[in-house]
């Protein structure tokens, strides 16, 4: 698209063009000469060109804001994975001529430019993918928000594979400076910890207050958030910690070096990594720290934002121009937080403040399984953050009071609803001071929501009906499928032009012109979609793929729920079948996936282990080498997504119903023109509502069928009535697949034979037949086609401009704020 130059006013200086602030970027900010430029250099005064672009329409946002006073959502993540932004800004900005142009002016190649961008480490996986497009759908929307969360230094680590196994390094993304960062020292703010209370008396008063044992500094990086067309640039701000005394100078006169920075390096600690395993003691209070620092820093930052805007209003006016949205418990410390600060250090009465708070947060649950469910003890928390278990327990004591009076001698309920943990270890349930202390409960998908409601959640419910509702989860169509995947993407505008950029719908009406000239151009762009991912993993990984093949994706983070192993299981099935019957007529196959394993989840890196196995025992097979491939993508981000999602055939959707709250992956693949193969589970359910069931691939049991079948269940029925099953098993079990490490896999088998919690085994049968009715249908290209093409109609309902156009609506109340 051209850029629309407009002419100077009368009296305003031209702009300086984007080839000017390219030259000066070189010449007084990396005070090089451009002859001598590094592929870094070029990278570095492109981006910076580029942010000047994006910076004129920042400020005017920012001060916008603060000249009106409106009210904004605060979003707290403690994840926020937003990839690589140089291209979505030039997207977004509509600039894309002017930057060819520069390019093509100084023979420099695009590729070079763009490979130079690291991810920035700043999520994990899902949760902090679906933040990230939340921010880009409320700027493009234009919804005053302000984006928080952590500098990691880190990430959460960088997956390399040595012999099979998961290795992690660290992810030093920032090594080469990140020019879309922007330090704000000036803004910085304490946080403390540790230490104890006391009771004073002030006019007859008891007032409580916190006397810290330490204290640590956070510094805000913000980075632009730019929506399409570059009207709105909201900010996201991430805290990153240093310590109060760098450098202690008499240890350090004493020769004492590693004492004297001992400060430095404790502090910085808290945003070293994401995440940090918590297996251990210390990696739990670590955790805890890091939680506490983040809510700190922020609730300090939206209350100095609050009272310099408006000097002169009272708290009273705090619901009308602020809403604070958790994404997940980890943020749930504001809570507490803001009961501190108004209670003991603003001397608000308990009940204007607890009123003030709750009708300030909203909380957002991304988890149905209970062990998941975060919680503190007691000894741990009250060490960290003594006054903010104090103020816990009064919140809990004041509920308990409502509850007893509600259900008198209920002491079950009474014990299920209590925010403290009182069997197995007292502990701080944060889901529950969530729940307690926020205005909305939302889910991430109608069946998540219903499960909360009527389940996990129930006692909670029957109190408070009206406060729970459902925010089905969505993604951005700017970067999944605009910048994914232009080839498909300019197909579409050809067809109805580009209202489908803001408004996902629109893609229905391509359902009107659905006829043979445009499958047999769909076809063609998944086609050179996969010959580029063929192309990737040959480079990577030196394996020869097959763009002919089905490409059957599971790509996610590596968890037991998520059943990687499942898939695994059916591709040693399928590998068991041509062995049996080399004649059987198999479409040839490649399999592709990935995902991180956390760094203490020893079963999820088991799984990895055994994909890697499998992978070299198949290819070891000169018969069925080209028939099957299976293929691991080590270190999953969201570039290596971009690669991936528009290649894919068939999207592995294959939790065990009701496990997942909701997933997104799905809707990318299926944007994508990607057919799902999946239970009942997250938001497969609404994608099956959408698509309609001849256009999606259905296996497994329903949740409520899980939930019956679980009160009997026993896995050695699975493996010593079906023959198939009895025959995977035994090849993992017999060592088939670890000559040279035998028993390995001993814990994957006994795991699946003892207790089978995920259920695979009951699964397997029908997930194997459903697999069967994929490959037919894909013997017919062009119904192939078309089914894959409807997906991508139909996927107009899973935006996250809808999703933020409901949360806007329903929870926040937050109208759309036009920038002059």
């Amino acid at each position: 698209m051209k850029d629309a130059k407009k002419s100077p006013s009368p009296g305003q200086a031209a702009s300086p063009s984007l080839d000017e602030m390219y030259s000066r970027h070189a010449m007084y900010t990396l005070a090089t000469s451009e002859p001598n430029m590094s592929p870094m250099d070029h990278y570095v005064a492109f981006s910076l060109a580029i942010r000047n672009r994006v910076a004129d329409r920042w400020v005017k946002t920012q001060d916008s804001y603060s000249r009106d006073n409106v009210r904004q959502v605060y979003y707290l993540s403690m994840e926020f994975l937003i990839g690589r932004v140089l291209a979505a800004y030039i997207q977004n900005l509509q600039m894309w001529d002017e930057c060819k142009n520069l390019l093509e002016n100084r023979d420099l190649r695009w590729e070079d430019i763009y490979r130079q961008e690291d991810d920035p480490g700043l999520g994990n996986g899902g949760l902090g993918r679906l933040a990230a497009c939340f921010m880009d759908s409320m700027a493009t929307m234009g919804l005053p928000c302000t984006g928080y969360g952590l500098h990691y230094d880190y990430g959460i680590f960088r997956q390399k594979i040595v012999n099979g196994c998961q290795v992690e390094e660290p992810d030093y993304w920032r090594r080469n400076s990140y020019p879309w960062e922007i330090k704000r020292a000036d803004s910085d703010v304490q946080v403390m910890f540790g230490g104890h209370t006391e009771i004073i008396d002030e006019g007859g008063r008891k007032v409580w207050r916190w006397i810290p044992a330490s204290s640590v500094r956070g510094v805000p990086y913000d980075i632009p958030v730019l929506g399409y067309g570059g009207k709105t640039v909201n900010t996201l701000r991430l805290w990153s910690a240093v310590s109060d005394n760098e450098l202690d100078f008499s240890n350090f006169n004493r020769g004492s070096y590693m004492e004297a920075v001992q400060s430095k390096v404790y502090a910085e600690t808290l945003t070293k990594v994401l995440y940090p395993n918590d297996n251990m003691a210390e990696g739990k209070e670590l955790r805890l720290r890091q939680q506490y620092f983040f809510v700190a820093c922020t609730l300090r930052d939206i209350l100095r934002k609050h009272r310099r805007r408006a000097p002169q209003a009272g708290w009273d006016e705090l619901f009308s121009k602020i809403f604070i949205q958790l994404n997940d418990t980890h943020p749930a410390l504001v809570i507490p937080e803001l009961m501190r600060i108004l209670v003991d250090e603003e001397n608000v009465d308990w009940d204007i403040a607890w009123r003030l708070t709750t009708s300030c947060v909203g909380y957002t649950n991304h988890t149905i399984l209970p062990e998941a469910l975060e919680t503190w003890g007691l000894d741990l928390f009250h060490k960290v953050l003594p006054r903010h278990l104090e103020i816990i327990f009064e919140i809990n004591r004041r509920f308990l009071d409502v509850v007893g009076a509600l259900y008198p001698g209920d002491e079950d309920r009474l014990r299920r609803m209590s925010i403290i943990e009182e069997t197995g270890g007292r502990k701080v349930r944060m889901a529950n001071l969530a729940l307690v202390g926020a205005s909305k409960v939302n889910g991430v998908a109608r069946i998540h929501s219903r499960i909360l409601k009527e389940e996990i959640f129930r006692d909670f419910a029957d109190i408070w009906p009206d406060k729970f509702t459902n925010m089905t989860n969505g993604i951005t169509q700017r970067r999944w499928l605009l910048k994914t995947n232009p080839g498909l993407a300019a197909l579409i505008s050809r067809r109805i032009g580009d209202g489908w950029i803001t408004n996902l719908e629109e893609l229905r009406r391509l359902e009107d012109n659905m006829d043979d000239a445009l499958l047999d151009e769909f076809g063609m762009v998944k086609r050179h979609c996969k010959e580029a991912l063929a192309d990737y993993i040959h480079e990577t990984l030196h394996v020869t793929v097959n763009p002919d093949s089905i490409f059957d994706v599971q790509v996610k983070r590596m968890h037991e729920y998520k059943r990687q192993l499942l898939l695994v299981l059916y591709i040693i099935m399928l590998y068991n079948r041509l062995v049996r019957n080399p004649e059987l007529d198999v479409h040839p196959r490649t399999f592709i996936v990935s995902g991180k394993a956390a760094p203490g989840y020893d079963m999820a890196k088991l799984v990895i282990r055994l994909i890697h196995r499998v992978a070299e025992h198949i290819d070891n097979n000169a018969q069925i080498r080209d028939r099957i491939k299976l293929v691991f993508l080590p270190d999953y981000r969201v570039s290596l997504a971009e690669r991936i999602v528009p290649a894919a055939n068939v999207s592995e959707q294959i939790s065990l119903a009701g496990t997942e709250a909701s997933g997104t992956g799905n809707m990318k693949l299926m944007l994508n023109g990607a057919l799902t193969l999946g239970t009942m589970d997250g938001a497969n359910v609404e994608i099956l509502e959408e698509v309609g069931k001849d256009n999606i691939f259905i296996f497994g049991m329903r949740a409520d069928e899980v939930r019956r079948r679980r009160k009997t269940y026993d896995p050695m029925e699975e493996y010593m009535g079906n023959p198939d099953i009895h025959q995977v098993i035994e090849a993992i079990r017999s060592n088939v697949f670890s000559r040279m490490e035998p028993g390995v896999f001993q814990p994957l088998v006994d795991n699946l034979l003892r207790s089978d919690y995920y259920m695979l085994l009951a699964d397997l049968q029908d997930y194997a037949d459903t697999q069967a009715k994929v490959e037919r249908l894909y013997a017919d290209s062009r119904q192939w086609n078309r089914k894959a093409l409807l997906n991508v109609c139909r996927a107009g309902r899973f935006s996250s401009d809808r999703t933020i156009g409901e949360y806007a609506k329903e929870i926040w109340h937050l109208p759309p704020y036009e920038v002059d």
